[in-house]
């Protein structure tokens, strides 16, 4: 049976701009994915309205941002365009750009790669006011049908999105994911900060070289592995949980929090892998004791309750040491803590291997 087009299923999504005859598509027709609940409180928030009052205010405020939030399409069109509503008056911060923080940004399936699940940054949208933006991503393209993903913001929020596309051609939805998500929960690093735009965060690197969806549930400085957060992700029913809160949390809330955070997991999800990945190694550690000593005695606790949690008969529960996470040359952060893209990079590839491997 031939797939219909979206202007076919439901006119409401055609609108032709009568500046530059481009249709624009509300791109929730897609389906949003990176979405862990449906029943949120704005459009593209990372957690359910319920959660509203029950986790700590910074963490609600920070669910509002859009990390790891992204949609897959198929067209024709040889050129695409994007208009966002943004959220927040704050387009950028003073480590990280507008283009990671506020920014869109396009890629394209790799037909000639050897594996076709490849995929290649082909556009992005610059962030240049608030709250409206519109961009040409993309332009001279073949006129063939390509599957892209569009990543949305990592440190603001959406209010609305399109794609526009030149009106003779069509766009649908691209086909479901066969497997079940990744859950990643953490910090900043896993927020996104800093990568230069959207698809350079580390869980969006992974999700694209292993082809998984993933559901990006870091929160900037709030990571904290609080009870009531574990308590909903027990709602979820991932193939993979990925902890990383650790730079987020003291040596005594490690101590305190690990085991009763993977112990309410595991009681509801018994057979889902838990993945604890160590504290970063911070860069300037070769050189100075104290960061040197502060992240040993944090991945000191995390490996004690790692091998208390497995002598108490937890299964499915792996283990990443942080020590290689970012490489040792010294130049995979902005400012000591926060990766750059090269960063971002080292980080997908070490834990990517892990997590391809249980899949």
């Amino acid at each position: 049976m031939k797939q219909s087009q979206i202007e076919d299923l439901d006119p409401n999504f055609k609108k032709i701009d009568p500046k530059t005859g481009l249709h624009w598509y509300d791109i929730r027709v897609f389906g949003i994915e990176g979405q862990g609940w449906p029943d949120t409180k704005r459009p593209y928030a990372r957690l359910p309205a319920k959660a509203e009052g029950v986790v700590r205010e910074p963490v609600w405020q920070l669910a509002q941002h859009s990390a790891g939030l992204c949609v897959r399409f198929v067209t024709s069109a040889k050129a695409i365009s994007a208009r966002w509503q943004l959220w927040s008056q704050s387009l950028a911060m003073t480590h990280m750009p507008a283009t990671g923080v506020s920014g869109i940004d396009l890629y394209i399936k790799d037909r000639s790669r050897s594996k076709s699940k490849r995929y290649h940054w082909i556009g992005f949208g610059k962030p240049e006011k608030f709250p409206h933006n519109e961009a040409e991503l993309v332009a001279g393209l073949d006129g063939q049908p390509h599957e892209f993903i569009l990543y949305l913001p990592l440190y603001n929020g959406v209010e609305k999105v399109e794609i526009g596309v030149d009106a003779e051609v069509g766009i649908h939805k691209a086909g479901a994911h066969k497997t079940k998500p990744i859950v990643m929960y953490g910090t900043s690093i896993l927020h996104g900060g800093c990568a230069s735009r959207p698809g350079m965060s580390y869980p969006a690197i992974m999700g694209r070289a292993i082809d998984q969806p993933i559901i990006n549930l870091g929160f900037s400085g709030n990571g904290q592995a609080e009870p009531e957060i574990a308590e909903l992700l027990t709602e979820l029913d991932p193939s993979v949980y990925i902890l990383d809160y650790c730079p987020n949390v003291n040596v005594d809330g490690i101590r305190e929090r690990t085991e009763p955070f993977v112990q309410t997991l595991r009681n509801v999800r018994p057979e889902t892998p838990i993945v604890l990945v160590e504290n970063i190694t911070y860069q300037k550690h070769l050189y100075v004791q104290s960061a040197r000593t502060s992240t040993g005695e944090k991945n000191v606790e995390l490996r004690s309750a790692y091998n208390r949690l497995r002598q108490a008969g937890v299964n499915h529960l792996l283990y990443v040491p942080g020590e290689r996470l970012l490489g040792d040359d010294g130049e995979g952060t902005v400012d000591g803590v926060h990766p750059t893209d090269v960063g971002f990079m080292r980080m997908a590839g070490t834990i990517g291997v892990v997590v391809e491997a249980l899949l």
